[in-house]
């Protein structure tokens, strides 16, 4: 895994050890960011399963403000703690060990909101519906935010959650990338 554009590219980044992660892959990682960006201008990111933390640490290369990465395995926080550095972006990075909707809550009391939200639940684990719901009742998320939900070609997620509004869906092989932009007038109106 690298970092694939931006003022960190070429960075190479370690994977979580183990098999419990399963890490976003560069031609999907690639995919993505052609079609989210390339590039950004001082976005706030949240990732919230970070794993190695190769989505937030991409979205720094290219731009984003700060990123807060969220995990609750200590592995995937060693490993994102080292990525982060290796990268030399520990300044605009916040890391936190933490499950992920009591994290949500934590990031509402300290008043954190965010233009661009990655999901990537263990596929066996997820809640997608459910937690595009908290961002949005908790306030975490501002208008125009994108949330790249990451997850199996089985699960099947609406075209509108909470305000979220599904604009594109792209499968690659078992994983599908479910692109939502979130509407507060969408979600005042449902």
């Amino acid at each position: 895994m690298r970092v694939i554009a931006g003022e960190r590219k070429g960075h190479h980044l370690k994977a979580v050890p183990g098999t419990n992660t399963r890490p976003t892959t560069d031609k999907i990682k690639e995919s993505l960011f052609s079609i989210i960006g390339p590039f950004f201008d001082g976005e706030k990111v949240l990732d919230l399963f970070a794993g190695s933390g190769g989505l937030g640490i991409e979205a720094l290369s290219r731009g984003a403000s700060e990123c807060v990465f969220i995990d609750q395995a200590q592995a995937a926080l060693k490993t994102v703690h080292g990525n982060v550095a290796a990268c030399h972006l520990e300044e605009r990075s916040h890391i936190f060990r933490n499950e992920a909707k009591r994290a949500l809550k934590v990031l509402t009391k300290n008043e954190w909101s965010f233009d661009l939200i990655f999901l990537d639940p263990p596929y066996k684990k997820q809640q997608l519906e459910q937690l595009l719901t908290s961002l949005a009742e908790l306030a975490l998320v501002n208008d125009a935010a994108l949330a790249i939900c990451e997850h199996d070609a089985d699960a099947l997620l609406p075209e509108i959650v909470a305000g979220f509004k599904k604009i594109r869906e792209e499968r690659y092989g078992i994983t599908v990338l479910s692109i939502f932009e979130y509407e507060k007038e969408v979600a005042e109106n449902e």
